[in-house]
């Protein structure tokens, strides 16, 4: 998994705006300014990729501190590219933490990727404060089984024109679907939710289930 992201590295903003028909950044910040953080947060961009989630929070939230943390260098190097100064290179199971040292965690895109979900969470729920936020934004399983198959055969298909046009390798970008298909649908991550520690849990999805934000809270 950290082999193909460190490839994919140069191109995963592009195609995280084309899977999305550049909603993206729309969903992002609706997550950030949905969120309720104190006046100067300190957060957690988990899975940051190149730190979409962390560049929002500083720009909307003046004297925010973001960490950017990732299980791949050269995603980080590219946040740092961008201006992201704080960026740490950790498994999400694992996060060099104490507890309570974040206002909020943010995941975009990084649910279906974790090798452990629940132990995950866990992490997440640690290194929050009593009261802080848990956003996140991810694909998820329509409930529907119809629209999961069909949105499962689009996302294959779109992955593999991008996999050809970008890298040549038409497998390059299915592990999307790929990693859906065992994955949960957002009523389900939701009540996972609130097993894990959280409460207070607001969703919002988007392409007629294939695309959940969630809000929720730390007990």
């Amino acid at each position: 998994m950290r082999e193909m992201f460190h490839r994919i590295a140069p191109h995963y903003d592009f195609i995280t705006r084309a899977f999305s028909y550049g909603m993206d950044r729309h969903w992002k910040r609706a997550g950030v300014e949905r969120a309720s953080l104190a006046a100067e947060p300190r957060i957690l961009d988990l899975a940051s990729g190149t730190g979409d989630f962390s560049a929002l929070v500083t720009r909307n939230r003046p004297g925010a501190i973001a960490v950017a943390v990732d299980l791949t260098e050269r995603m980080l190097r590219l946040a740092g590219q961008r201006g992201i100064r704080n960026k740490v290179c950790a498994d999400a199971t694992r996060l060099p933490f104490a507890d309570g040292s974040f206002d909020g965690v943010f995941v975009g895109y990084g649910l279906r990727n974790f090798a452990n979900l629940r132990a995950a969470l866990g992490e997440m729920q640690r290194v929050t404060r009593p009261g802080g936020v848990l956003v996140s934004l991810d694909f998820f399983l329509p409930a529907n089984r119809l629209l999961r198959a069909l949105y499962l055969a689009y996302l294959y298909a779109q992955g593999a024109f991008w996999g050809i046009l970008l890298h040549g390798r038409a497998r390059i970008y299915t592990y999307i679907p790929d990693s859906l298909r065992s994955f949960l649908s957002i009523d389900e991550f939701t009540s996972l939710l609130g097993g894990a520690g959280y409460h207070c849990v607001e969703t919002r999805s988007f392409i007629l289930g294939g695309i959940g934000l969630h809000w929720a809270a730390k007990q």
